[in-house]
């Protein structure tokens, strides 16, 4: 009987000692399966988060748009701070609650590409030729005078309203055409979109700002 008990008892320290030697051969597996992963899925993520290589088309709109977003702002907060007409005001919080983000994210690009966030020459909207663009004012892609901009903030009540819809027009019909060159001559897929969102918004604008003319 002793005998038998102590075979039994071998028998089952043997089995034990093979489970405990499986499980010590799976760590090494577990880990390599686990490196494995991690190294397959390194490059996809490195490849996804990398932004497409900007050509000269749009890294000029992007340094271009930043003056010509940052006047629409200024003339949006005149409308809030000078406008009579609650059509203006919602139509100039509209505009800064779309064109404040995009700033910080057309800046953030530059910033990446490491370009400036001027283009060269931008005293003349980058020295391009804009013959055909012209939006009635002789200005610019749209873009106002300094004149123009003290005509506006001299201006008041309903004298001021017409003003500045006459004006956010003619910028904005700028911006839409700044936005076609960009989505027929651009490369990068992220500021073909930013391009085509101000297009279909800023088109929808123009004719909001033509109907309030009209009515008025």
């Amino acid at each position: 009987m002793k005998q038998k008990r102590a075979l039994t008892f071998a028998f089952a320290a043997a089995g034990f000692a093979a489970i405990l030697t499986a499980c010590g051969a799976s760590t090494p597996g577990t880990t390599s399966s686990t490196t494995a992963t991690t190294q397959s899925s390194g490059p996809s993520a490195a490849a996804s988060s990398a932004m497409p290589t900007p050509n000269a088309q749009d890294i000029l709109f992007v340094q271009e748009r930043i003056p010509h977003h940052q006047q629409s702002v200024q003339m949006a907060d005149l409308a809030l701070a000078q406008g009579t007409s609650p059509a203006v005001k919602a139509l100039a919080t509209q505009i800064n609650a779309a064109q404040d983000p995009e700033l910080s994210t057309m800046s953030g690009w530059l910033t990446a590409w490491g370009q400036p966030t001027s283009a060269p020459g931008s005293s003349d909207m980058g020295g391009m030729d804009h013959s055909g663009m012209d939006m009635g004012d002789g200005s610019s892609m749209g873009m106002m005078s300094d004149k123009e901009l003290a005509d506006l903030r001299a201006a008041s009540g309903a004298a001021f309203d017409r003003m500045w819809l006459t004006m956010m027009i003619a910028h904005h019909q700028g911006a839409v055409s700044m936005a076609d060159q960009e989505i027929a001559q651009g490369s990068n897929p992220d500021v073909k979109a930013l391009a085509q969102s101000i297009m279909t918004g800023q088109t929808a604008e123009i004719a909001t700002m033509k109907e309030l003319l009209a009515a008025n």
